[in-house]
């Protein structure tokens, strides 16, 4: 990679971060071009430069945010074999996850309601139930597809009651070990 190229990809990587805490801020509506250049110190173009539109702005944080997501998740769970250990260490590592990264909130709440990047969150739904269902089939569920579908709407919401607390819940932790049980 040259200077110009490392330049670039730091200017992208710095749109990308500020958008995550700008996020946290004032949610996705309020993460507009104008607020994040002025915010960074970059002009308009290098922003269209690197993304072409906000939507696709807006795609590129909701990426990021899940390939993080995703590398904690494969990191914690490693070799564990498929059953109730790997979906609770995978997510307890996701919760984490969730807490410690920026605008978190906002993507996970807000992405959903846009219709232009529905099909993105949607796509990545349905990749994460897959790969918790072999879990779900491990424990003997009739139905591991839906059980694995319905898990991610359930750690979604332990995240969100997680982050308004601002902290761990060990109530909500505990919460989703009994669904398990159950």
């Amino acid at each position: 990679m040259n200077l110009r190229e490392e330049s670039a990809a730091r200017t992208r990587a710095a749109l990308v971060e500020s958008g995550l805490r700008l996020a946290e801020r004032v949610g996705l509506a309020g993460v507009s071009v104008n607020v994040l250049v002025g915010e960074l110190g970059v002009s308009k173009g290098a922003f269209f430069h690197h993304f072409g539109s906000r939507t696709n702005y807006l795609l590129a944080l909701y990426r990021e945010f899940q390939e993080r997501l995703q590398a904690d998740i494969d990191a914690a769970i490693g070799d564990i074999a498929p059953g109730r250990e790997r979906l609770l260490t995978g997510t307890y590592a996701y919760l984490d996850t969730c807490l410690r990264n920026r605008g978190v909130k906002a993507l996970l709440l807000e992405v959903r309601a846009d219709p232009l990047i529905a099909d993105e969150v949607n796509a990545r739904h349905a990749a994460n139930a897959a790969l918790t269902e072999p879990d779900f089939d491990a424990l003997g569920w009739q139905h591991p597809a839906a059980g694995a579908r319905l898990w991610g709407g359930l750690v979604a919401e332990a995240a969100l009651l997680e982050l308004e607390a601002g902290r761990r819940q060990s109530s909500v932790r505990d919460a989703l070990r009994r669904f398990l049980r159950s």
